[in-house]
């Protein structure tokens, strides 16, 4: 099982980078976000890998970040979720960009990446909403934070604030992401007005 890839990179195609190390070369998979962020042909790079093996094949799927190998192995538990459409979720959302979407339940955000459509869409934010804590690290802060559950107060300023900028007329996808990028600046202990001010700052940037 290879669980980590460091070579040179031979050549790039639209979804999968051939990399050579030790006299062999690697196809490995990955999402457009990665692709993007590769060095050129004969350059080193490091990958972090998810290793799949079938009957008829053994695929590699590279990553930059350990984010966002968490992510894709918790997208393709869910039914519908396979390798393909999993680094397509992660090829038009980051990491914190999909927490962000799950959290906020924010369909339109997760219907962005090619092969989700609306029911997909709603079955991921159904079953990986209670999941996204376990990826604490990468979570929104009312969500890492200790004690911030459905009832504290934490989570009830950020909710308030949210449904504020929403009622302004902002995107609740949006919305989220400014609330979540105030509370870091803040801390989780911000009040409701701070946190909105802070937010429509994010906002209006």
């Amino acid at each position: 099982m290879i669980g980590k890839l460091t070579g040179r990179i031979g050549y790039r195609g639209s979804d999968h980078v051939l990399i050579e190390t030790g006299g062999v070369g690697y196809l490995v998979f990955c999402s457009t976000r990665t692709l993007a962020q590769l060095p050129g042909r004969g350059e080193a790079v490091s990958f972090v890998i998810e290793t799949h093996i079938r009957e008829d094949h053994i695929h590699l799927y590279g990553f930059l970040e350990q984010a966002e190998r968490e992510w894709f192995r918790l997208l393709t538990t869910v039914q519908g979720v396979g390798a393909k459409v999993g680094l397509g979720i992660l090829s038009v959302l980051a990491p914190r960009d999909l927490s962000d979407a799950i959290l906020a339940q924010d369909k339109g955000m997760i219907t962005r990446a090619p092969g989700v459509g609306p029911k997909l869409a709603t079955r991921l934010l159904t079953e990986l909403k209670d999941k996204v804590g376990g990826l604490a690290e990468f979570a929104p802060p009312q969500v890492a934070a200790a004690g911030a559950d459905e009832g504290s107060a934490a989570r009830g300023s950020f909710d308030d604030a949210v449904s504020a900028l929403v009622n302004l007329g902002y995107q609740r996808g949006a919305a989220f992401g400014a609330v979540s990028g105030a509370m870091r600046s803040i801390g989780d202990d911000a009040a409701v007005e701070d946190l909105i001010r802070a937010g429509l700052k994010e906002l209006t940037a």
